[in-house]
């Protein structure tokens, strides 16, 4: 009998990875649920982007283990990172679309480097992909004739070109209009629905991340502050979280990257203490 597969597609067990003496996630253990959408949420600098690129091979934990449908990362040899991530769709910040080819060919792309299909067939899948994101129309246009939210969506097409089981989406509301805002998060919502995917995406808007998401992760200081259901992290008692889901200034975290204090900077070397900017001399 088969073994059951788990119902994590991605799990952290007590991940460590830093850079240099940076230590960016400390003992992080968290996973991503089988045909969800789950949000990565958390201040900037939390370790978020890094977890995607700890999934992808990218990065490489320094100790704990990052778990792809049970296989460890950390363990594979390039030509194994490679493998999975055929099985994984990556839309990156703004897009990041081949300035010098056409939509259409930026959708084919990762068909051509990948797969052995007729151009025939690529047409009818680039065609398929661009219908999903509601932009067949504008297959022949070059990327620098689209708007932000168009670009986005193209590069969505292409992050699902070859069918993923996993597509992760670094920060996909940035920089973009409420209307594009609203279309985006419903399009990661459908994809995943009626392509029977896995969905973990980066945000820090709010309103529309509770509306899509399944499960909530959220990071604070190199640490997972807490993971579950949107009601479930809205109504959370701990300091951290109900700071950061009610936007406040206020709270366990910090604002000031760790420094030593003030009076150390201005103080001890003058004598005089810290000089209000803009004092005459």
């Amino acid at each position: 009998m088969a073994p059951t597969p788990s119902t994590s597609l991605v799990e952290l067990r007590h991940l460590t990875f830093g850079y240099g003496e940076r230590v960016i996630l400390d003992d992080v253990s968290l996973n991503v649920p089988r045909g969800k959408v789950t949000a990565l949420m958390g201040a900037s600098g939390g370790g978020k982007t890094t977890i995607l690129r700890l999934i992808g091979g990218q990065n490489r934990a320094q100790s704990g283990q990052m778990l792809f449908d049970g296989q460890d990362v950390t363990l594979m040899n390039q030509s194994q990172v490679y493998a999975a991530r055929r099985r994984m769709g990556m839309l990156y910040q703004f897009g990041a679309l081949f300035a010098d080819m056409s939509v259409f060919d930026n959708v084919a792309f990762p068909l051509r480097e990948h797969t052995d299909l007729s151009e025939g067939m690529i047409r009818d899948i680039v065609l398929m992909k661009l219908n999903a994101v509601g932009l067949r129309a504008a297959r022949d246009l070059m990327p620098s004739a689209l708007a932000g939210g168009m670009a986005r969506r193209v590069a969505l097409a292409r992050a699902i070109a070859l069918d993923p089981e996993l597509v992760m989406y670094d920060e996909p509301f940035t920089g973009i209009d409420p209307i594009s805002v609203g279309t985006s998060a419903q399009l990661i919502r459908t994809l995943n629905d009626t392509m029977g995917l896995t969905s973990l995406f980066v945000s820090h808007e709010l309103e529309q991340t509770f509306a899509i998401a399944d499960h909530v992760i959220i990071l604070a200081n190199g640490k997972l502050a807490a993971q579950g259901t949107p009601q479930d992290v809205l109504h959370s008692t701990d300091p951290l979280v109900y700071q950061y889901v009610n936007a406040l200034q206020e709270g366990p975290v910090r604002f000031h990257y760790p420094a030593t204090t003030v009076e150390d900077d201005f103080g001890a070397a003058s004598g005089a203490g810290p000089q209000k900017f803009g004092a005459s001399q």
